[in-house]
């Protein structure tokens, strides 16, 4: 397995653990960044492990406040006296009277229809009514409609369009240049000529080989971290991971390759040109170009042009129009309606309603009633605040991960379990009898004694073996 791959776990491994750690110790304030892969300045033939030391705090007295100051506040009510006083009951007031109004009848001519000035075809009652298109074109004529006297008519007149025969001369076919080409002439003469040209040719000479035998460096001698066991490492809350540095030789192969005994060369060999006799043909005359001017064709030609374009004119249709102008048949006639009206009898208002004003008196009545003598007072008296000294734990420092040097398989023996589990019985954590084997009740005792006293946890450092007295 390569370096690279073992590189690869053991980080995931420590992603894993710091997860662990996150959800075990919320507090704690570990990162990527503040904790390397592996140990600084670390020693070939030590282990080291990445342990929890714990968060730091101190017993401090605070003074803290149990009752506020206040004020004690005492009412002094407010002293009155009776007295008789005449009070108005209903005051003076206005009574309005109302005077109805008078009404008297009239006769009034009324409108029932307005009169009216409507455009017709002509002035029958059957008559239809014209557009105001065609209003609007009468007008563009200069005939002033707004101001025409009833019953009047025009009438619409048309003059046709007048033609006139003209010759005029039309080019049939323009003038244009036609171009003939005399082909080139050419005389047929014998010619040599150098097919391939004289040239040199390179002769390729093969390399011979052979093989010998070499030793070759596969792997250079290196230190590696390697993955230790500690008896302590699973105690509860902290990863315990341990690393050691141990040294690898470097690993050597014998390997067969074929080398060039006598590498490859070239020669360099003449090859004579190659000659041939064609039959060429030589230019005696290059092609030209001869070119002849073809003149124009006319034709005089009679066509029917517009002398006079047609014309439209409305007039009185009283006095019509003379030739060559003709009726369209188009009329328009002013039919003027008078208005119609009709006689009613309504009744309108003569003198509009009123209202006359009578004063009514106040009426009174006597009382007895209540006057103040004294106002209230409000009288304060200070109360002092009350307090009481309580203790509170106040944290010195985070708890956090640190690579430390710690007891592993190469330097940990069944003597140095045993002092260790001497020295905690002695300082009373239960560890069991100091047999050299580190069991289920040595893990808890040394796990409570590194907590209680801050410690580093997730192995036994060398922190915590002087901590327990204890010289390797």
């Amino acid at each position: 397995m390569s370096f690279k791959i073992k590189l690869k776990r053991e980080m995931m491994k420590i992603k894993y653990s710091r997860l662990l750690v996150g959800m075990l110790l919320p507090l704690a304030t570990i990162t990527a960044e503040e904790l390397p892969l592996t140990p600084p300045n670390a020693v070939p033939g030590e282990c080291y492990a990445r342990v929890l030391t714990p968060a730091k705090y101190e017993t401090i007295e605070d003074k803290v406040i149990v009752k506020e100051a206040t004020e004690e506040i005492t009412i002094i009510p407010a002293q009155y006296e009776t007295v008789e006083k005449k009070i108005e009951v209903v005051p003076e007031t206005k009574k309005l009277v109302p005077v109805p109004a008078k009404y008297k009848e009239v006769v009034e001519t009324v409108e029932v229809k307005p009169a009216e000035r409507v455009w017709k075809t002509s002035l029958t009652k059957k008559a239809l009514p014209v557009s105001q298109v065609l209003l609007d074109a009468i007008k563009a004529q200069g005939i002033n409609l707004d101001n025409t006297p009833a019953n009047t008519c025009y009438k619409e007149y048309f003059k046709p369009a007048k033609y006139k025969i003209v010759s005029e001369d039309v080019i049939v076919q323009n003038e244009r240049n036609e171009t003939e080409i005399v082909p080139a002439q050419y005389d047929t003469v014998e010619e040599k000529v150098e097919v391939i040209p004289a040239s040199k040719q390179v002769v390729e000479i093969p390399a011979e080989y052979e093989y010998v035998e070499e030793k070759v460096l596969v792997e250079e001698a290196k230190t590696v971290w390697k993955k230790g066991q500690n008896p302590a490492q699973n105690l509860s809350g902290a990863t315990g991971e341990i690393m050691c540095l141990v040294n690898v030789p470097a690993k050597y192969k014998t390997i067969k390759k074929l080398v060039v005994k006598s590498p490859a060369k070239t020669e360099v060999q003449e090859v004579p040109a190659e000659i041939q006799t064609l039959a060429v043909q030589k230019l005696v005359a290059e092609p030209t170009i001869k070119t002849t001017l073809v003149p124009a064709v006319h034709k005089t030609v009679e066509k029917k042009v517009l002398d006079e374009a047609a014309s439209f004119m409305w007039t009185d249709a009283s006095t019509g129009a003379d030739k060559p102008w003709r009726y369209t048949g188009n009329k328009v006639c002013l039919v003027e309606t008078a208005a119609k009206t009709k006689d009613i009898k309504k009744v309108i208002l003569d003198t509009p309603a009123t209202v006359q004003e009578e004063l009514v008196p106040a009426k009174y009545e006597v009382v007895k009633v209540e006057n103040l003598v004294t106002e209230s007072k409000e009288v304060r008296k200070p109360v002092e605040a009350e307090y009481k000294t309580i203790e509170k734990r106040k944290k010195v420092s985070d708890s956090s991960m640190a690579w430390q040097r710690i007891l592993c398989q190469t330097n940990m023996t069944k003597d140095v379990i045993a002092k260790i589990q001497t020295a905690l019985n002695e300082k009373s954590y239960k560890a069991g009898k100091p047999d050299g084997a580190m069991g289920r009740g040595t893990r808890n005792a040394l796990e409570k004694f590194q907590k209680d006293n801050g410690l580093a946890t997730g192995g036994i450092t060398y922190e915590t073996l002087n901590a327990l007295g204890i010289q390797l």
